[in-house]
């Protein structure tokens, strides 16, 4: 039996236990009437304090970051390179402006439309492994930025699997060379052995 998470799975206060308990869930979404999802395989935690990599850092409330102020369970989606668009989770409570990023996908529902979106001839390892090809295949755009997480467009469910421990690889996250000495937590959560977790080193 599936059912969607609520609210209080996203609104608990610790940003790395959620992006964990997170590795296993599904995430789904519906544009434009056409449903697609998979299963989650790789993410990512930012904190507010004491992480550089965190776009709330810095306590500044811009229209970026703005809804990152929101209690958990809503959207952060945010451009980079100019075309890729990651999707992030707002976690902790209103003001606290944790995040988690989504950045693997297995995919399961919904393939066929997966395929065009991203214009591919076939089911291959960059249809969902990447935080960017996974919001291209699930139709995911800035336009969904602060979109809540419990609706009927982008939602998560949890099908009660139980992810082992063991089976969850903890290593630093990627692209933040930035953060300095934050660039080494061990924030980035992979299934073992799943051929859909991001390329990334």
């Amino acid at each position: 039996m599936t059912k969607i998470l609520p609210l209080e799975f996203y609104q608990r206060p610790d940003p790395v236990q959620i992006a964990q308990d997170l590795v296993g869930k599904h995430l789904y979404t519906r544009i434009d009437g056409v449903l697609t999802g998979g299963r989650i395989v790789e993410t990512e935690a930012y904190a507010h304090v004491n992480d550089l990599a965190c776009h709330s850092h810095l306590g500044r409330y811009t229209a970026r970051t703005k809804v990152m102020y929101e209690p958990g369970g809503i959207a952060y989606v945010y451009l980079i390179y100019g075309r890729y668009a990651l999707f992030n989770i707002i976690t902790n409570e209103a003001g606290k402006a944790d995040a988690v990023l989504i950045r693997g996908l297995e995919p399961l529902e919904g393939i066929p439309e997966m395929l065009l979106r991203r214009g591919l001839p076939g089911v291959q390892r960059n249809l969902t492994a990447g935080p960017g090809l996974l919001t291209q295949a699930l139709g995911i755009s800035t336009k969904h930025y602060g979109t809540d997480l419990t609706g009927g467009t982008i939602w998560l469910e949890d099908d009660q699997e139980v992810v082992p421990s063991d089976q969850i690889v903890a290593s630093p996250r990627v692209g933040i060379d930035y953060a300095g000495s934050d660039a080494a937590l061990p924030w980035r959560f992979r299934l073992a052995g799943s051929k859909w977790v991001s390329p990334a080193k």
